[in-house]
């Protein structure tokens, strides 16, 4: 069996534990008959090969995992806001349940990952809201293309969230709810001009500091109409109408990032 999980951007934009997109960019499972566990790829000689590998800890929740050889091909950067941990989650799951439906693996999922968002757009594909234990997949695709600019450093999730406020101010929960609406409405319609106006948040950016996603607000690339922090950073997804253009002026503008040119999938790992 060959099982892929996409990389996801979730905190999209305003829909912060709620909003995700599944992208072009894949993690790779073949489990055989046999004993062990390989990982090539991003990873490898860091990721555990063995039965603490978050992948097989997903697939223990749902099947046996003795007697199967699990071999890792890993193209998500590690602890980079794209997904990673998401995509090993649904990998194990979808290799082990092939016929459930979404909520079952996302349910089962949440006992190893705790962010709803990241994990649903990983097994569904396309654009995805979670709530109460729900999935929700509104749109394929979406108006604008997304393009990463991947800094080297690494963020944990974990850390990132604690230096989150535990209350906001009225008005800017106003601001993110009718933010939010205009994403939803963006996205089921194909609206650019709608998806591009929503692209601001209050309740997570503005407490996880990045320069690189200061930069880009504050001298937009060519070709661009906004641009979200990934996940937790330190990863920015700059949205583009003209990718190549603006792809371009990202490359040479952040010679020490990496820039990778992506699309939205409506494939998920199910």
């Amino acid at each position: 069996m060959i099982v892929r999980a996409p990389a996801t951007s979730a905190n999209l934009g305003p829909g912060f534990d709620c909003a995700a997109v599944a992208l072009d960019l894949w993690n790779e499972l073949e489990l055989a008959d046999g004993d062990g566990v390989v990982v090539e790829g991003a990873g490898a000689g860091e990721l555990p090969e063995d039965t603490t590998n978050l992948a097989v800890r997903a697939y223990a929740l749902l099947a046996d995992p003795t007697g199967k050889l699990f071999r890792f091909t890993n193209r998500i950067p590690l602890e980079r806001g794209l997904g990673s941990s998401a995509a090993a989650i649904a990998l194990g799951l979808a290799a082990a349940r092939p016929d459930a439906t979404p909520e079952e693996l996302l349910a089962a999922g949440l006992e190893l990952e705790s962010h709803a968002d990241n994990l649903a757009a990983a097994l569904t594909g396309g654009v995805t809201l979670t709530w109460d234990g729900r999935v929700a997949r509104i749109a394929e695709s979406l108006p604008l293309t997304p393009v990463a600019l991947v800094p080297r450093e690494r963020t944990s999730t974990e850390a990132s969230r604690r230096a989150l406020p535990s209350s906001i101010p009225h008005a800017d929960a106003a601001a993110n709810a009718a933010r939010a609406a205009l994403l939803a409405a963006g996205a089921v319609a194909g609206d650019a001009e709608l998806f591009a106006a929503a692209l601001d948040d209050r309740l997570h950016e503005p407490y996880r500091p990045s320069p690189t996603l200061e930069a880009v607000r504050a001298e937009p690339p060519s070709g661009s109409r906004g641009a979200t922090l990934s996940g937790s950073g330190p990863t920015v997804i700059v949205w583009a109408d003209d990718a190549e253009t603006c792809a371009a002026a990202l490359t040479s503008r952040f010679s020490e990032h990496e820039v990778i040119r992506l699309a939205v999938t409506p494939r998920g790992a199910l």
